[in-house]
C-alpha cells in the first residue's frame, strides 16, 4: 500500500519531555473516511499524540505526513488551513453568540470574530451554516443562544464549528465527557455521520461507545502502540486486558 491512499501517516514519532519520551517512536496510518479510537490508560499519551498531529506541540524526531505531505515543520495554524481539525477538551464557544453565529464565525473566510461578523452572510454561508447545523443535530436551534444549549449540545456546536472549515481530519478528545445516556447515542450517530468524508480520530474512555464507533481500534501504553485492530480482537489481546482493560 502506497503512501498516498492514507489520509495520515505517522512514522517513528518521538516526543520527549525532559528526557522522558512522551510518545516514543510510534507509527500509525489512518484511511480516508476512517473513524479510528485511541485507548488506552492515563499516561499513555493520546492527548500528546494529537498535539503533535495537530502542530500544538514539537516533535522531537519522526515523521507525520497529512494527505502524504511531510507537515512536522509546519505551523500549528497552517495545518488547520491544510484540513487539520482539533477539538480539545472544555469546549471553546462563544457563549453569547447565536448557534448561527457561531458557525458563521468559524466560517474560513471570517478572519477574526469581529471582522466575521461585519460581514454579512452570502448565501454560500448560510447554506453551509444550515448543513453543517443539521449534521450536528441543531437545525432547529439556530437562533438560540449558545449558552443555553445543553452539555451535549454545546459539544455538538464545537464539532459544527470545525466542520464549518471542512477539515480532512478531524481529533476529537474525549467528546461524550459529561454527556447523558441519549446525548451518547445521538453523538455516536453523529460521528458516523461526519466520518463520511473525512477521517476522524477519537480518544475514549468509554468502552461502550467505542464499540458504537470505532471501525479500528488504537491501544496505547507508555507512548508506545500496544495493539491494534477491531474492537473484540484489541479486547481479546492478553497484554491489552493485562495494562489496560483488566484493571
Amino acid at each position: 500500500m502506497s503512501n498516498t491512499d492514507f489520509a495520515l501517516s505517522v512514522e517513528d514519532l518521538t516526543v520527549s519531555f525532559d528526557g522522558f519520551k512522551a510518545i516514543d517512536a510510534l507509527t500509525l496510518y489512518i484511511d480516508k473516511n476512517e473513524l479510528r479510537v485511541i485507548i488506552g490508560p492515563n499516561g499513555a499519551g493520546k492527548t500528546t499524540l494529537l498535539d503533535l498531529i495537530c502542530g500544538k506541540t514539537k516533535a522531537s524526531a519522526g515523521s507525520i505526513k497529512f494527505k502524504n505531505e511531510e507537515i512536522i515543520q509546519v505551523a500549528e495554524h497552517k495545518r488547520v488551513r491544510l484540513g487539520i481539525g482539533r477539538k480539545f477538551q472544555t469546549p471553546s464557544i462563544y457563549e453569547n453568540l447565536s448557534v448561527f453565529q457561531n458557525l458563521e464565525v468559524s466560517f474560513p473566510s471570517g478572519r477574526s470574530v469581529w471582522g466575521a461578523l461585519a460581514f454579512t452572510a452570502t448565501d454560500e454561508i448560510q447554506a453551509r451554516v444550515k448543513a453543517v447545523a443539521a449534521d450536528i443535530g441543531l437545525g432547529d436551534k439556530l437562533e438560540t443562544e449558545a449558552g443555553l444549549l445543553s452539555h451535549g449540545q454545546k459539544q455538538w456546536l464545537e464539532i459544527g464549528m470545525l466542520l464549518m472549515q471542512e477539515p480532512e481530519l478531524l481529533m476529537l478528545d474525549e467528546p461524550i465527557a459529561g454527556m447523558s445516556a441519549r446525548e451518547r447515542d445521538l453523538t455516536a450517530e453523529l460521528l458516523q455521520r461526519i466520518c463520511q468524508n473525512r477521517a476522524v480520530i477519537v480518544i475514549e474512555h468509554d468502552m461502550d461507545f467505542v464499540k458504537k464507533i470505532a471501525h479500528k481500534v488504537t491501544v496505547m501504553h507508555q507512548g508506545k502502540i500496544l495493539a491494534e485492530g477491531p474492537m473484540d480482537q484489541v479486547q481479546a489481546d492478553p497484554k491489552v486486558i493485562d495494562v489496560y482493560l483488566g484493571h
